[in-house]
């Protein structure tokens, strides 16, 4: 008796309920021709539909996990990125959604294989300039607020996005850098370590002055100048014998290498203005031209030459 009322309970489900839902399930447009037939039922909208569910909430938690360190205006960098993730696997669940419904994609993954080859090898800058982009923001080997050095122009990076970093230059010029440089060129970070650099000027003297009164001088000019840090302590170096002077380096410590030139033209003036007073010479170069003739010049031969 038992088993009877398991079977029709199990008939019931399959037959009546199951059966219900199926055949609401296969509701749709059902075409057929040959051996080719096209099904887009409800069921297989409800699947669609659900794979952008699941995706959407996928790509969602992969963004949160992937951003989870960083800050809040490096999170928002990667909303775009997830986003064309996103399109992208939507176009590829839409894909498999008509392959399933029985319609043919060849044609269409064969059409969309040469416009993604041509559009990859069309924005293959980009896509480097992007790949860069998150390189930095990831490794953090650029910061806003770094002094950087590229192709010999010094600037302060006030905005870092995926395809660009801006920076603005000693005279206020905007340099607009694509991000693949700084993974495939060499770029100078003055403050990657620390906000402090150190600087030298340098300046020849005469031979025959007095080396050690120089250094004295040089020392004593740099300790009152403003923006130089006590602490390292500047220093003074003798660095060579040139072929016109006397090689030396005064070398300092400053806090904010954007403001380098400025500081350096006013040692400059310092340093000229007390040579000037200690009758310190700085010389310019000097070269000596020897003429050697090896015959004496003669009129009578160039007077024949040109009868001639």
């Amino acid at each position: 008796m038992a088993q009877e009322e398991k079977e029709k309970l199990k008939e019931i489900i399959e037959e009546d309920i199951w059966g219900s839902i199926k055949e609401f399930l296969d509701l749709g447009f059902h075409y057929t021709t040959g051996d080719k037939s096209i099904h887009i039922t409800i069921g297989l909208l409800l699947v669609l539909t659900l794979a952008f569910v699941v995706t959407s909430f996928f790509l969602q938690w992969i963004r949160k996990l992937f951003t989870r360190r960083m800050e809040s205006e490096d999170k928002l960098k990667f909303v775009s990125i997830f986003k064309f993730i996103k399109y992208v696997v939507y176009i590829l669940v839409i894909l498999f959604t008509m392959s399933a419904a029985g319609i043919d994609i060849t044609i269409l993954i064969t059409a969309s294989a040469a416009l993604f080859v041509g559009l990859g090898l069309a924005l293959q800058e980009l896509f480097q300039d992007i790949i860069g982009g998150i390189f930095i923001i990831v490794d953090k080997s650029l910061r806003v607020g770094d002094i950087i050095e590229v192709d010999q122009k010094v600037g302060k990076v006030f905005e870092i996005k995926l395809r660009t970093t801006r920076a603005i230059t000693r005279d206020d010029k905007i340099i607009i850098i694509p991000n693949h440089h700084f993974i495939s060129d060499i770029v100078y970070n003055y403050t990657q370590n620390h906000k402090t650099t150190r600087e030298s000027v340098k300046v020849g003297v005469a031979y025959g002055s007095d080396v050690q009164l120089v250094t004295n001088i040089l020392e004593s000019i740099v300790k009152g100048q403003r923006g130089v840090l006590k602490s390292p302590k500047p220093f003074v170096l003798f660095e060579d014998f040139g072929d016109s002077a006397l090689l030396f380096s005064l070398s300092f410590y400053i806090g904010d290498s954007f403001s380098d030139p400025r500081i350096k033209s006013d040692l400059r003036y310092k340093i000229d203005a007390a040579f000037r007073e200690n009758k310190v010479t700085i010389p310019f170069p000097q070269r000596d031209v020897h003429i050697f003739q090896q015959a004496p010049f003669q009129h009578s031969n160039v007077q024949k030459d040109i009868n001639k």
